[in-house]
């Protein structure tokens, strides 16, 4: 059983063939790797319900784009990384360009880890209404796209299931995107990967506190969720960081074969409950995120929705997608 939080089907499948010591893949899940210019991704395709009973996922495709070292300055890496998103994005779209999409950026914007639903939503070529209000004006081959950031349930009182479901029972979109926050089980994928899936998504999973899903399943149309971990449990840096220390002496240990056989003999989950219990006890759970994580974020919601502008506008370039928003 996995119980150390990660929201990453990448990081599930390998946290189960470390845990079981397996040299090939996982019946039921098949992983393809694909590279395009600087950009990695990966797909965890988990199969069947053995597949999905192993790693802790829905059955379905996670897409997994690794993203470059970069800074927030850097025009050019967001820009490949938000083309590479595009193309994914296409590929599990499978819905006529004609058809309504309603993106919805799930977290609460007062808290900046948790905000970049709500960011992506700020950036969203919204043209449903000018369908309406001004049809001369739009051509139409642009598709109808509505946007909403819910806000989250300690805000508005309203579990944000039902505010979705209700807006697509009135909307009656063809397609939802959901953006959210997500939790990561390496400190080095923070703000660094972004997940696409067409399993849906859970509210809050990326600090524990797991809402109402949100999927085809509950909706009734289909789902596509995008998520990026912005946080990682304290519990597991202090985890790695102790794992790292343990491997280091052990590398350097030339005598004293009590103190090697000591070293050794660590039960690495028994190592890893004792932090969460003691963390826990003393100063409660701690989610952990970057200090400049609120640039990090404006550049990650840039990245996300110009690749969502794109794959739902394909017939639109994206100087015509930012004349617009101008």
């Amino acid at each position: 059983m996995i119980n150390v939080r990660t929201d990453l089907a990448i990081e599930a499948r390998e946290m189960y063939i470390k845990k079981h010591n397996r040299n090939k893949e996982i019946d039921g899940v098949i992983v393809e790797e694909e590279q395009e210019g600087d950009i990695k991704f990966s797909t965890v395709k988990i199969k069947d319900e053995e597949g999905a009973k192993k790693i802790g996922k829905p059955i379905g495709n996670y897409i997994t784009i690794d993203i470059p070292e970069f800074t927030v300055y850097d025009g050019g890496i967001m820009d490949s990384v938000a083309n590479v998103l595009a193309k994914v994005l296409e590929r599990l779209i499978h819905v006529d360009e004609k058809k309504t999409a309603l993106v919805v950026g799930l977290g609460n914007w007062q808290v900046t880890p948790d905000a970049l639903g709500p960011k992506v939503v700020e950036k969203i070529m919204v043209t449903r209404h000018l369908q309406v209000v001004m049809p001369e004006a739009i051509d139409e081959s642009v598709r109808p796209v509505c946007a909403i950031a819910p806000g989250v349930l300690g805000i508005t009182g309203i579990e944000t299931g039902e505010i979705i479901k209700s807006l697509v029972e009135k909307v009656k979109p063809d397609l939802v995107i959901c953006i959210d926050a997500l939790a990561s089980r390496r400190v080095e994928r923070v703000n660094r990967t972004i997940q696409i899936s067409d399993t849906g998504i859970s509210p809050g999973a990326g600090v524990g506190n797991n809402r109402k899903e949100i999927s085809e399943k509950s909706l009734g149309v289909k789902v596509i969720a995008i998520g990026v971990p912005t946080v990682v449990d304290a519990a597991t840096i202090a985890n790695d960081s102790i794992d790292l220390v343990i491997d280091e002496l052990i590398s350097k240990v030339s005598s004293g074969k009590e103190f090697y056989n000591m070293l050794k003999d660590i039960d690495r989950n028994e190592k890893e409950s004792l932090i969460k219990e003691v963390l826990s006890a003393n100063v409660g759970e701690l989610i952990v995120a970057p200090k400049e994580v609120d640039m990090i974020i404006e550049a990650l919601s840039k990245i996300i929705a110009n690749g969502i502008n794109m794959s739902l506008q394909p017939n639109m370039d994206m100087e015509d997608i930012n004349k617009f928003l101008s």
